[in-house]
């Protein structure tokens, strides 16, 4: 056994087993500015492990929250399929809660209030939650009354005692964000109220197992969550997972719906059993299936290299569509920089101007794409794509056409 090995930030078993090794990276959202072209980049290891005892697979974390998400560039706000899914979901979910004037909707890692303008909007009172006070500001001028800071046991127990018990507690997107993932549930049953209900949406493991999503992995993502290893950290914490949903978002996600243990008004779902059975018989409950990634990974990565290298000599010019986390570690894992791509584009001012990490690819505004024409344009947030194909159709008038590298490179 290795004595320097990692111990699982759940359960706390040691970590012996590579789910994924991604080789050196820098933070995926550190977005580098010009004056700093040619100044060194921290890389840290992006080696995810999987723990053999609750299947959680995880990255160490080599930066602390306040490091990442102090500033950060990521605005919710500038994907329409994105603020569309925060909407319907609002729609669902005020009926079936029956909330109203006299509720409390709390949202951890609220961003720029892209969701709980929503429920604003209905007259239903909101908390935002939200580290990066640049993000919080962004939502305060929306009329989301938002706090800055870190959700933990602390402040879940701080929001009751100050009247902010919530009917419904939300967190999207930032379950997998957390380096002390015990810490951090065990806020969510002193948040809630006796009959209140926890909604949390991730990527869900099983489908980024199964279409080879591994640039899904970089370090501000810690943990990659199943139904069922979720399940396990909930009940630890005091909460009763009642229903799941799949969702198209993220290349595929969950919402889990979660009450406190002691909760008899929700009852189980059929769904819950339903995506349990489908894990266990993907293998989900076996070593074999994790530690198969990796060579899974290693053939992806030499496909996008032998379509790049290809295009390239068939004289092709070739741009990216987008800045996104992901889209970064695909880069970095990949090696490809400006040798492939002369540059990506992106709607978020707070990006356009920079340089990607690692790879240094500049970072431009959507418009420079018509006037350079390429062949080809990446789309690195593929989750987007029929979303980006439909701002971008324009790309059809010179022959241009698109390609998303996941989970093998495809041109439409």
């Amino acid at each position: 056994m290795n004595p320097n090995a990692p111990s699982c930030r759940f359960c706390g078993h040691t970590l012996e087993h590579t789910f994924c090794d991604l080789g050196m990276s820098p933070l995926s959202n550190s977005y580098v500015p010009l004056a700093r072209a040619r100044a060194m980049e921290p890389c840290y290891p992006l080696h995810a492990w999987v723990c053999d005892r609750c299947w959680l697979v995880q990255l160490e974390a080599f930066e602390s929250p306040q490091e990442i998400f102090g500033d950060y560039a990521y605005f919710s706000s500038y994907s329409d399929s994105w603020l569309e899914h925060a909407r319907r979901y609002t729609a669902a979910i005020v009926p079936r809660l029956g909330l109203g004037p006299a509720s409390q909707v709390v949202e951890i890692a609220s961003n720029d209030g892209y969701l709980l303008q929503y429920f604003h909007a209905a007259g239903i009172p909101v908390l935002g939650i939200e580290p990066a006070a640049n993000v919080a500001e962004a939502a305060r001028a929306r009329g989301v009354t938002t706090r800055v800071e870190l959700f933990g046991e602390r402040l879940g127990r701080q929001l009751a005692d100050e009247g902010f018990a919530a009917d419904l507690l939300i967190g999207n997107n930032v379950f997998a964000h957390v380096p002390d993932i015990n810490d951090f549930a065990a806020g969510f049953a002193p948040a809630l109220k006796a009959d209140g209900v926890l909604t949390l949406e991730f990527p869900h493991l099983l489908r980024l197992i199964a279409e080879r999503q591994f640039d899904t992995i970089y370090h501000e993502h810690f943990s990659y969550l199943s139904l069922g290893t979720a399940q396990r950290v909930l009940e630890r914490h005091g909460l009763r997972v009642f229903d799941v949903e799949e969702l198209p978002t993220h290349g595929g996600s969950l919402r889990v719906h979660a009450c406190r243990s002691g909760s008899a008004r929700w009852m189980r779902t059929p769904a819950v059993d339903e995506v349990l059975s489908r894990e266990a018989s993907a293998g989900l409950g076996r070593l074999e299936t994790y530690t198969a990634f990796d060579e899974a990974v290693k053939s992806t990565k030499r496909e996008i290299l032998s379509f790049l290298i290809e295009a390239k000599r068939a004289g092709k010019r070739i741009c990216g569509y987008g800045a996104p986390a992901k889209g970064n570690t695909l880069l970095n894992y990949c090696g490809i920089g400006t040798d492939f791509i002369d540059f990506t584009v992106d709607r978020n001012p707070a990006k356009q101007g920079t340089l990607l990490p690692g790879s240094r690819i500049p970072v431009r505004a959507p418009e420079a794409i018509g006037e350079a024409r390429p062949d080809l344009v990446l789309i690195l947030p593929w989750n987007l794509r029929d979303e980006i194909a439909t701002q971008m159709a324009h790309i059809r008038e010179w022959g241009g056409r698109f390609v998303v590298p996941i989970p093998s490179p495809a041109v439409f």
